[in-house]
């Protein structure tokens, strides 16, 4: 996959730290979300789906692979790149700059067992599209970022375009 390695470099050559989010569907079509710990410094108390911050010397797929697998204990099997943004937020010493690469993906393991990273996670569900405004849940009004993402993951799904 060397045009996602060009990609986390061209991330990181303009300042921006990369993360990564999986979009987890199950066998009906519904999108694995996670409640955050209410103690969390960003996003608290609200609706996320998995992924986070790619460590020093990790590619985007191998973040996307332990992310998954530390949020929800299953097992990264296919990724497909579907959604880049740029977004900020306030860090304890200033704005911090990201590049979100987000992936419709296929996982190993019982989906009806996540294991949950306790307490940054505290609860779980999957969602139908009808559902999608739960992620709004405890969000400023201006912040729709993961709301944005499901839909298009929904979207893409309905096209029929799996990883």
């Amino acid at each position: 996959m060397a045009e996602l390695d060009v990609r986390q470099r061209e991330a990181e050559a303009v300042g921006r730290r990369a993360v990564v989010g999986a979009l987890i569907f199950d066998e009906r079509g519904r999108l694995f979300v996670h409640r955050r710990g209410p103690d969390r410094r960003f996003l608290p108390d609200c609706w996320d789906i998995v992924g986070g911050h790619v460590e020093p010397g990790e590619t985007l797929l191998q973040a996307l692979a332990r992310e998954t697998s530390e949020e929800t204990g299953w097992t990264l099997r296919d990724a497909r790149l579907v959604h880049v943004e740029d977004w900020e937020s306030e860090g304890p010493t200033g704005p911090d700059r990201r590049r979100e690469f987000d992936f419709i993906v296929t996982v190993d393991g019982d989906l009806s067992r996540p294991t949950l990273e306790r307490p940054k996670q505290v609860a779980f569900r999957f969602i139908t599209r009808g559902e999608i405004a739960l992620l709004d849940e405890n969000r400023r009004a201006d912040d729709g970022f993961v709301r944005r993402i499901a839909e298009l993951a929904f979207t893409e799904r309905d096209r029929g375009s799996e990883p």
